[in-house]
């Protein structure tokens, strides 16, 4: 063998030899930071199971293993009903990703219909009735509110009866009638006058129907007389 081919063979060695031992030294380290690595986890395992077991020495008194166990238990049981339950938050996840573009436009829809709707005064109108509201509050008593309560039937009847159309025709008439009045008494008025004028058609047909209108209101007031004795005789009777 040759020099040559001895110091071939030695260079392959030592080369060999250095693989070795870096491959030595990579493998020390490796050990080296695996136990590290466990003397951490160690550490933290402890303090873990420390604080846990702290914890837990609250709800100890509280606490029995067969809870657990029955919850264990029930959550088996249940477990389709769970992931019923799972999908169908999901189905609402998904129900609320497709709705989102549609609540949108319709929240814009209504702030422009809102909008419009302020334009054209509604909302100042609304402001405007609440006020007339409040003047009505602030100037009517309790008493004031009973006493409507108690008349609100004959208030109502009343105004039902104003609002019939033979009534509007008959106010109707009486309002442009009063509007064309054009009357001028003159200074001095004797009591031949006075007579003349009591001789005339219209003034004895205003005169009657002065008398006639009279009359029917005197009726009417016995009538409602004779009623209200009638209720007053029914509710003694009720009382006693």
């Amino acid at each position: 063998m040759t020099d040559k081919t001895l110091e071939q063979r030695l260079n392959e060695i030592d080369q060999k030899l250095n693989f070795i031992t870096e491959q030595m030294a990579v493998q020390a380290r490796r050990q080296r930071e695996m136990q590290e690595l466990k003397d951490d986890l160690n550490r933290i395992a402890t303090d873990a199971f420390q604080s846990a077991v702290n914890e837990l020495e609250e709800v100890a008194p509280s606490f029995d293993s067969s809870d657990l166990l029955y919850l264990i238990k029930k959550l088996l049981r249940n477990v389709t009903n769970i992931t019923k339950i799972i999908g169908q938050l999901e189905s609402v996840k998904d129900f609320a990703t497709d709705i989102a573009p549609i609540s949108k436009q319709a929240y814009l829809d209504v702030l422009s219909q809102m909008d419009e709707l302020d334009r054209r005064g509604y909302f100042e109108f609304l402001r405007e009735t609440l006020k007339i509201v409040d003047n009505v509050v602030t100037s009517f008593s309790i008493e004031d509110v009973k006493a409507l309560s108690e008349n609100i039937v004959l208030i109502l009847s009343t105004v039902k009866n104003l609002t019939q159309p033979e009534m509007l025709i008959a106010l109707d008439n009486a309002v442009s009638v009063y509007k064309k009045l054009d009357i001028s008494v003159a200074q001095k008025v004797s009591f031949l006058d006075l007579f003349k004028e009591a001789r005339t058609p219209e003034m004895r047909q205003g005169v009657a129907f002065g008398i006639q209108f009279l009359k029917n209101l005197a009726t009417t007031e016995r009538s409602n007389k004779f009623k209200e004795i009638i209720n007053e005789k029914k509710e003694k009777q009720h009382a006693g």
